[in-house]
């Protein structure tokens, strides 16, 4: 058993939470959509084809804003294939993912499952095969009210008010080799240049979000961001970070690390993007979008499915990288959602890749049940409970050696504080020592002039990391009450080696 102590001060602000923060991330890959959010035929299925027991455990998940259509799938994709009458739409190759794309849902049909679900459509142009004046076409279908011919034509496909999509994606991924349209950074900054500069004259309202670097081991990671925004700097909001944690040779430890990695990843560039405003001598900060991130087998040990299906030629809807998840990929889960908070005054959305299916919180079977694995549990506990202002909680405790980042604190902690209470996340990234954590709350308690106490306490911990919910057994894994109790200004939680917990106190 290991002591630990922290010090809960409602004034150690980070920022403002913003509620995009908690997006999510639906890609037109394997099956995803097909088979998942849209299976006309279910039992559970709506008069538009939509599966409402899916769309309920998205609602319950709490995903505010979602990107859309892709991923790598946007860099070949033409969005006037998923408009119009659906007899009439083109049957087309993916080429990211060796598929046969249907087209039968495209941008109308995804804005009404987000209606159904309550989250807010971001939206990608594709600046692989197709550039600037594609990206405006798409924005004047979508955002414009004065009557063209493009809002004419999305006035006869059934909706006569704009869309009115916020936030926008300038590609994806443009640094990986994969990707169709690769270029290098001076070409694709250029590129997000003219096409930002161009779209803000359609919609100065909008929110451009450029294309990072696809991961900060990328051999061009640094390099890459400063070149990029040396173009864009004056015409981007955001800028994107993109990060996918595994565990390797089944050394839990060193994946129980993954939350300092994307830590010193968001401030790696945190640091590139001032440094390109100070050389323009500009007091502007641009955000980061850290619009792909979740825990993703993709160098599999596993025995997951993450090959693309060339044998079996060009399927429509494949089953690609349908990862189960454990309950140590849960808890390391939760601890990336804690990182992401501890940076809400630079990370201002964030997109959980993907929803369903695929790498993803909720699992479906064709005519069958959906389910919860084990990561929807931290994504839908944090975000119901975490809003208002992110708060510091340095926790004093002990630490391992991590053989790529040094030294880990073996515990880690965020809070936030609203009108209605506190809420305290807690990570133990100990394989071997559960740990008492006391929070002294003396700060908190002073600041409310009222005594404090436990209003929820969430507690998820399996004896057997490797624990999953699978088709056969749906709910193996879940959460349980956490041993949290107040006693005057001091917080105790009992904290399982291996373990992730949520305390809300009022």
């Amino acid at each position: 058993m290991t002591d630990a102590t922290a010090r809960l001060d409602p004034h150690h602000d980070i920022a403002d939470i913003d509620r995009r923060l908690f997006g999510g991330f639906v890609e037109h890959l394997g099956r995803h959509i097909y088979d998942g959010i849209f299976e006309p035929g279910h039992p559970a299925a709506d008069d538009e084809g939509f599966r409402t027991d899916v769309v309920e455990l998205v609602k319950e998940l709490g995903v505010s804003t979602i990107r859309y259509p892709g991923g790598n799938f946007v860099s070949g994709y033409r969005w006037e294939d998923g408009v119009g009458p659906k007899d009439e739409r083109p049957r087309r190759l993916d080429l990211a993912w060796h598929s046969t794309e249907t087209n039968e849902v495209g941008l109308h049909e995804f804005q009404a499952w987000l209606d159904r679900v309550g989250s807010d459509l971001m939206l990608a142009v594709n600046l692989g095969t197709r550039g600037t004046q594609e990206a405006l076409d798409l924005l004047e279908y979508a955002n414009v009210d004065t009557p063209t011919t493009w809002t004419d034509q999305r006035a006869a496909n059934g909706r006569e008010t704009p869309f009115g999509v916020k936030m926008w994606c300038l590609g994806n991924e443009m640094d990986g080799p994969w990707q169709v349209g690769h270029r290098g950074a001076d070409d694709y900054g250029k590129l997000a240049m003219r096409t930002a500069k161009a779209m803000r004259m359609v919609d100065p309202g909008v929110e451009l979000v450029v294309c990072g670097s696809s991961g900060r081991g990328m051999p061009t990671f640094g390099s890459w961001e400063r070149q990029v925004l040396e173009h864009t700097f004056d015409d981007v909001d955001f800028i994107s970070c993109h990060s996918y944690y595994q565990e390797h040779d089944g050394n839990a430890q060193e994946f129980l690390a993954s939350g300092v990695d994307m830590a010193r990843f968001i401030e790696s560039v945190v640091a590139i993007a001032d440094t390109v405003a100070a050389t323009k001598k500009s007091d502007k900060r641009i955000m980061i979008s850290f619009d792909e991130w979740n825990v993703w087998y993709l160098h599999d040990d596993q025995g997951g499915q993450n090959d693309k299906p060339e044998e079996k030629g060009w399927p429509v809807a494949p089953r690609l990288l349908e990862d189960q998840y454990n309950a140590l990929d849960a808890v390391v889960f939760g601890d990336l959602l804690i990182t992401l908070l501890q940076h809400a005054d630079r990370v201002r959305s964030a997109s959980l890749a993907q929803l369903v299916n695929v790498i993803a919180p909720i699992m479906t079977e064709p005519g069958g049940p959906a389910w919860r694995q084990t990561t929807f549990f931290p994504f839908s506990i944090t975000s119901r409970l975490a809003h208002g202002r992110a708060v510091r909680v340095p926790v004093s405790s002990g630490s391992f050696v991590s053989a790529k980042l040094g030294d880990v604190a073996t515990l880690n902690a965020v809070a936030t504080v609203d009108d209605e209470g506190v809420s305290l996340f807690v990570v133990n990234r100990s394989t071997t020592d559960a740990a008492t954590l006391r929070v002294d709350l003396a700060p908190l308690v002073r600041e409310l002039d009222r005594e404090v106490s436990v209003a929820e306490a969430h507690l998820l911990h399996d004896d057997d990391l490797y624990a999953a919910n699978t088709l056969a057994d749906q709910t193996r894994v879940g959460v349980r009450g956490a041993d949290a109790t107040v006693d005057g200004d001091l917080l105790t939680v009992e904290l399982p080696a291996v373990s992730w917990a949520a305390i809300r106190l009022a």
